[in-house]
């Protein structure tokens, strides 16, 4: 270990407690509101910011593709509302971008993004104080220029503050990135977050984590899965961990099978190109998919703090199975091979379906079905946990015991956070006829929807306090292409599926004797309309 290396980890420790723009019209309608963003959209500003969520420090961020889109839409309007909102002792932010553009420009564009984007209201006073925190230097101007503004916004916070550098950069230019705050003398007191994809197989994922490691040391590193940023993602420890109910029969004796099911009704649209290269499974399965997974599965850590729950994860990564090729079903919308960049003959997959397994003592013999793909049915995030029958049915013929399915507990990872425990229960009346009835619960129902942090704001202020919790490292990167290996080396053929479905038929020889979860039995309960 370089004596380099040494330096920035011991400092690390020290204080660890502690592209082009799119078109106005095209942005708009990206960041137009769903239902669920409106409703993010009514919440507000926390009424109380807990002591510690916030670093020690003030922070100073580089952000690299200030003009991108990812930008414009989550992170821009993210370090807005940290800063407005009190989460951040002081805050300045450095743009860059091949864009050669002037400050002035660049807090016109911000300001736009925040009008678009922003889930909050944004009041002149706050604009205005934010306005004055940020700072612009085109990637032509070179490290020189970037450490000048650096240092410039650090004696602006007139006291000891640490840096951010934020990579919202496309995978091959990240490491020119890196390279870059490295030439400018940007690696001290500084975290690094980064966007997936992590690589695209065993050797690219090594080849980059050492380049990055000739820069920055792993502590320094976040490898950003805005999912485990969500609170229902989150909430799952708590439900697991918490809960005497639910703790004992987390396990192969009551569990029967999970699902987990994030289905896109969106096309790859402007990503095209992009997606050519990667497809579904790299771009999906193995940075959000299997880190869900490790939160579902993994044993109970010994303490609540960042290295006990990343070793809990890494077991299960290190436990699963080899994903075969015969347990997978690869998929392609149909017109996929007419969008802009793509192959008219065309192999990548925009849809993937899987059953894995975690071959230790709690999960043996239990399959995990996962499923993620573009222009679906519908748009959900669900994790749903199907309980083992009874067996044996003191029930007579005719009563609807078992005709809808096993009780399944789903979580809904939407930011609307929404948990279901469905079970039979007598339908009212002569006879005993049973119906699949349901426990239904969100967190708009608790009065606390307003303390929510969105998925890119948590995950922020996680790595300005240099909290790997929700984050994943290189080793456990490196180890889920490890087991990806077989499908890598001998995918299966790509089946067509209509735009709109579910995906390919095949995917229920995949699942049988067992059905999947979505399409739901029932729609979630809608409390205004209950109410009424």
């Amino acid at each position: 270990m370089s004596v380099a290396i040494a330096r920035r980890q011991t400092a690390a420790a020290r204080d660890r407690g502690a592209a082009g723009r799119p078109t106005v019209a095209a942005s708009r309608q990206r960041c137009r509101r769903t239902g669920e963003q409106a409703e993010n959209g009514r919440m507000g500003m926390p009424r109380k910011i807990p002591p510690g969520v916030g670093p020690r420090f003030p922070q100073v961020v580089v952000l690299f593709g200030a003009t991108g889109d990812l930008s414009r839409r989550k992170l821009l309007p993210g370090l807005f509302h940290l800063s407005s909102a009190g989460f951040i002792p002081g805050c300045r932010i450095v743009g860059v971008s091949l864009d050669d553009i002037d400050l002035d420009t660049f807090r016109g564009n911000v300001r736009t993004a925040l009008d678009e984007c922003s889930t909050r209201k944004v009041g002149a006073a706050d604009w205005d104080a934010f306005a004055k925190v940020l700072d612009y230097v085109p990637l032509s101007a070179g490290p020189a220029a970037l450490r000048t503004a650096v240092e410039a916004a650090e004696r602006a916070l007139d006291t000891e503050s640490r840096r951010l550098h934020y990579l919202s950069v496309p995978p091959n230019s990240a490491l020119a990135a890196v390279r870059m705050l490295g030439e400018a003398g940007l690696v001290e007191r500084s975290r690094i977050v980064m966007e997936k994809p992590f690589g695209i197989d065993l050797a690219s994922a090594k080849s980059l984590n050492a380049q990055l490691h000739q820069v920055f040391a792993e502590d320094q590193i976040f490898r950003i899965d805005h999912f485990l940023g969500k609170e229902p993602a989150q909430n799952i420890l708590a439900f697991r961990f918490a809960n005497g109910l639910f703790e004992p029969i987390w396990n192969r004796n009551f569990i029967d099978h999970v699902q987990i099911d994030v289905p896109e009704m969106m096309s790859v649209g402007r990503r095209a190109a992009f997606y050519e290269h990667t497809g579904a499974f790299r771009d999906m399965v193995v940075t959000h998919l299997f880190q869900i997974l490790a939160f579902t599965a993994m044993e109970p850590p010994s303490a609540l703090e960042p290295s006990s729950i990343g070793a809990e994860k890494f077991k299960v990564f290190r436990s699963m199975l080899p994903i075969m090729p015969a347990d997978v079903v690869r998929g392609q919308y149909n017109g996929y091979r007419d969008e802009e960049g793509v192959d008219p003959e065309s192999e990548t997959e925009t849809f993937i379906a899987l059953k894995c397994f975690i071959d230790n003592w709690r999960w043996a013999g239990v399959p995990f079905f996962l499923r993620t793909g573009k222009r679906l049915a519908e748009g959900q995030r669900i994790i749903s946990i199907a309980f083992r029958e009874p067996p044996k049915s003191m029930f007579p013929p005719g009563s609807g015991v078992g005709a809808q399915g096993p009780d399944h507990l789903t979580f809904d990872l939407a930011d609307s956070s929404k948990m279901s425990l469905s079970f039979y229960g007598k339908r009212p009346g002569p006879g005993m006829r049973l119906d699949k009835l349901s426990l239904q619960f969100a967190m708009r129902d608790t009065g606390l929807i307003g303390d929510v942090l969105e998925a890119y704001e948590r995950l922020i202020l996680d790595a300005m306090r240099g909290d790997h919790t929700l984050f994943t490292t290189a080793e456990g990167i490196e180890r889920l292409w490890e087991v990806s290996i077989p499908l890598l080396e001998s995918p299966p053929p790509v089946r067509l599926y209509p735009a709109g479905s579910w995906g390919p038929k095949s995917i229920h020889q995949l699942i049988a004797p067992h059905a999947w979860r979505l399409p739901f039995e029932r729609a979630w309960r809608d409390p205004d309309r209950a109410a009424g």
